[in-house]
């Protein structure tokens, strides 16, 4: 077998994601075979140059590296399990969203098959897949993701390996989803609070988006606190942030609206003074999200 970028591929599962990423393999010159469970998809894909295969059977055996996009890793097995013939020999990459732990159990499977096999998470959107700016997360072998990395690259111009473990890319993908959706329920939170005093969201965009631009030091250095265990507090100490979200609650039920995201944060931030924290920063909280043994 060749890991050159002409090498063939297919992807089982045409849903918004898997289409994208039989896209993208088209556009990098990878003879492409489609399949899905469900009839009525992939015609798209055929008129600019992909095989639609009759069964994903057909499509592994026509292809070196073949790629599962699907809704969950149930759907997932239950699509590749009976190929495990077809596919010994071959690379599956898997791009379904699941848990870490049946990450694993997957690539125990296919360590069983003799199958070289990749767990990986999409980080962006669907127009983004193919170009410079996508990220996918893969998780496994290094000497397997070194000798297709070319052609993975094809799917994302940032295609990171995480590491030997099959289920770092779930850890990860869940961790960023962790952020991402607490990040939007906050930011639309943070419009219906100004909505109520008749600011418009347009206005106060501008202004939420000079908070999103410290994130990314602030990040960086809770890392470092964290992973070092020690937490300062001179700038900022939880106590004296504590006391904010508890104004923001105020406010919050005096306007009527939902506080439960704020009530969370501010048990949380509690229970981490209880714990002596309160002369800390932020990150202490941590110590707060999981039951003392």
């Amino acid at each position: 077998m060749t890991s050159d970028h002409l090498a063939p591929v297919a992807v089982l599962g045409l849903g918004a994601m898997g289409r994208a990423l039989a896209g993208a393999f088209l556009d990098a010159g990878h003879p492409t075979t489609v399949w899905n469970r469900s009839g009525g998809k992939g015609e798209d894909l055929v008129a600019r140059g992909a095989v639609l295969a009759p069964s994903a059977e057909e499509a592994v055996r026509r292809a070196e590296l073949t790629v599962v996009c699907v809704v969950d890793y149930d759907a997932s097995q239950a699509i590749v399990e009976p190929l495990a013939d077809a596919l010994a020999g071959r690379v599956l990459v898997n791009l379904t969203s699941d848990s870490p732990e049946r990450a694993r159990t997957a690539a125990a499977w296919a360590d069983e098959h003799g199958i070289a096999y990749l767990d990986g998470a999409v980080m962006v959107p669907t127009p983004l897949v193919g170009g410079p700016q996508a990220l996918i997360l893969f998780a496994g072998a290094r000497p397997v993701f070194e000798k297709y990395e070319s052609i993975l690259k094809a799917l994302a111009g940032q295609a990171a390996h995480l590491g030997e473990d099959h289920g770092l890319a779930a850890v990860y993908d869940l961790s960023m989803l962790d952020l991402f959706y607490a990040s939007m329920s906050g930011l639309v939170h943070a419009f219906a609070l100004a909505r109520e005093d008749k600011v418009a969201a347009t206005a106060l965009a501008p202004y939420l988006n000079s908070i999103a631009a410290i994130l990314p030091d602030i990040a960086t250095g809770m890392a470092a606190t964290l992973d070092s265990g020690e937490y300062g507090g001179q700038e900022a100490n939880l106590a004296m942030m504590t006391a904010s979200v508890d104004h923001l609650l105020h406010v919050s039920r005096d306007r009527g609206l939902d506080t439960g995201h704020l009530e969370a944060i501010k048990a949380v931030a509690d229970r981490a003074i209880a714990q002596g924290h309160g002369a800390d920063d932020w990150a202490s909280t941590i110590e707060a999200l999981k039951p003392k043994t």
